[in-house]
């Protein structure tokens, strides 16, 4: 009688899962991977949908086809619902899917730090339909701009205020100001573009600081002759649609608030009964076990991970190098061999500020300018997945460079919302 062959279910279909399930295809195990959406998304670029420089699609691609040619693995489109440790079940809303090990990949999504009224009008950066929500919010606001004659509600909707001084900021704020400055002001001759105010606020004392401070420097500048309104040291305490008020008490008039200020794991590793870190993450070893569950792994912004003293990043680099290490230790655990530990290698950071200009940082070299953004266009593309995305990509990208130009100034209507509407 042929023994049944180990199951290892994976949560997630990002770049941790993904990687994970690519790295035990020839491994002796069946492979079952679990997301509520049918598609791997690039999230780097979740912005350029946002500011109408790609189409949602481009950075898109269908799980199934990715992972078409692994025999071990089965595909499934279901939302998981909780998971049971000590009997070893995920729940889903299609039925109880049972694991020998399991590998919690489920991402992150916004942290709005416990402001309510912020999560309730802002506007995140997470997915597919916030970077699509986010578009028809600034082509909305310019189309309503244009036709509104008191200049106190014209000032407020066209004031963008972006809030979080990471990469997704600056380079949201960049773009932003590219769409506005280079592409909108031709398509409305009526608009008044130094009526329009982009604000990036940071609550911390510096923008960036995943790189040296010259860098920061460099970006702040860049940003300022990019007509971005740049503060730091600016918290923001509410949102109520209409205005954002700081910590200061200073307030900002704005139908528009853009969160880049944080993240934080997703709800379901709540449901898992297991023991939460920082960023409610779930607290493993450097095998990147739970302490208390060797045969659960956590990957990515799902892992609380301690590194040299301090929980290593929520960045892409860091699910794709658990990942390898969680499935190299299920093959370990199953042979009966010596468990690995995670041994992190910094790759760098970088963020693009628009036309010509980038910061990066690899290793102790550091570099902006034209030669950093054609570094930061060569990574996202190689690292997109699909010959056709990329291809998508590349072209969307010269055809603005080159014509000043983006071709996705379109304002989608909300499914989701006319169908709740209708029912």
């Amino acid at each position: 009688m042929e023994q049944k062959r180990p199951h290892v279910v994976i949560l997630g279909a990002g770049f941790g899962g993904l990687r994970a399930a690519i790295a035990l295809a020839n491994a002796p195990v069946d492979v079952t991977l679990v997301d509520k959406r049918n598609y791997h998304l690039f999230q780097p670029l979740l912005y350029q949908v946002a500011t109408a420089g790609v189409q949602a699609g481009d950075i898109a691609y269908p799980v199934r086809s990715i992972l078409r040619n692994q025999k071990n693995l089965d595909f499934r489109v279901t939302r998981v619902t909780s998971v049971d440790v000590a009997a070893k079940q995920v729940q889903t809303v299609d039925g109880v899917i049972p694991y020998d090990y399991l590998i919690v990949a489920v991402g992150g999504s916004t942290n709005f730090f416990g402001m309510q009224s912020v999560a309730k009008n802002g506007y995140g950066l997470k997915n597919i339909e916030d970077a699509v929500g986010l578009r028809n919010q600034f082509l909305t606001m310019v189309e309503r701009a244009v036709q509104e004659p008191d200049p106190d509600k014209r000032r407020a909707m066209l004031t963008f205020v972006i809030v979080g001084g990471g990469p997704t900021g600056v380079e949201s704020a960049g773009a932003l100001s590219e769409l506005v400055h280079l592409i909108l002001k031709k398509d409305y001759p009526k608009l008044n573009t130094k009526e329009v105010r982009i604000l990036l606020l940071e609550a911390g004392p510096r923008l960036l600081p995943v790189v040296p401070e010259s860098l920061q420097e460099v970006t702040a500048k860049t940003l300022w002759r990019k007509q971005v309104d740049v503060r730091v040291g600016a918290k923001v305490v509410d949102f109520d649609g209409e205005k954002v008020t700081l910590g200061s008490g200073e307030i900002i008039p704005t139908n528009t608030l853009v969160w880049a200020a944080g993240v934080q794991a997703a709800s379901l590793v709540t449901q898992t009964g297991l023991k939460l870190g920082s960023m409610r993450r779930i607290i493993v070893e450097s095998t990147m076990q739970a302490p208390d569950h060797p045969e659960v792994f956590a990957v990515g912004d799902a892992a609380h991970c301690e590194w040299q003293g301090r929980p290593l990043p929520m960045i892409a680099p860091v699910a794709n190098q658990g990942a390898e290490v969680a499935a190299a230790n299920i093959i370990n655990l199953i042979k009966g061999r010596e468990l690995q530990n995670i041994q992190y290698k910094d790759k760098g950071a970088m963020a693009t500020i628009g036309r010509n200009e980038a910061v990066a940082r690899m290793g102790t070299w550091e570099f902006s300018g034209f030669f950093a953004w054609v570094f930061w266009l060569m990574v996202h593309v190689i690292r997109l997945v699909g010959f056709r995305n990329r291809i998508m990509v590349l072209l969307n990208w010269a055809w603005e460079y080159f014509f000043y130009d983006r071709g996705v100034r379109v304002i989608m209507p909300n499914i989701e919302k006319q169908l709740k509407q209708e029912q």
